[in-house]
């Protein structure tokens, strides 16, 4: 890659090109609020509901869903860790 420092969703499709589908390791992720953005960004750029975007970025709806209320309410981000 041509970037010095890789985003957290470069690493997330990079993941996706070497390994195919979710490994067995990725069970704990964390999102700081700028990947946040850009997967919410993506889910409407996309047309997407909140089950399609979690299919695609190995996601629960739930977090999802948490990810756009806090959007919503203003309410600060902190480092989100997903559990899956």
């Amino acid at each position: 890659m041509s970037k010095d420092k890789l985003e957290i969703l470069d690493v997330i499709n990079l993941n996706k090109i070497l390994f195919g589908t979710q490994s067995c390791n990725q069970k704990y992720k964390a999102y700081d609020e700028r990947a946040i953005k850009e997967i919410l960004a993506y889910q409407k750029e996309h047309k997407l509901n909140n089950k399609e975007l979690a299919k695609v970025f190995s996601l629960s709806r739930n977090t999802v869903a948490r990810w756009k209320k806090d959007l919503i309410s203003g309410r600060p981000y902190c480092e989100t860790v997903v559990h899956k």
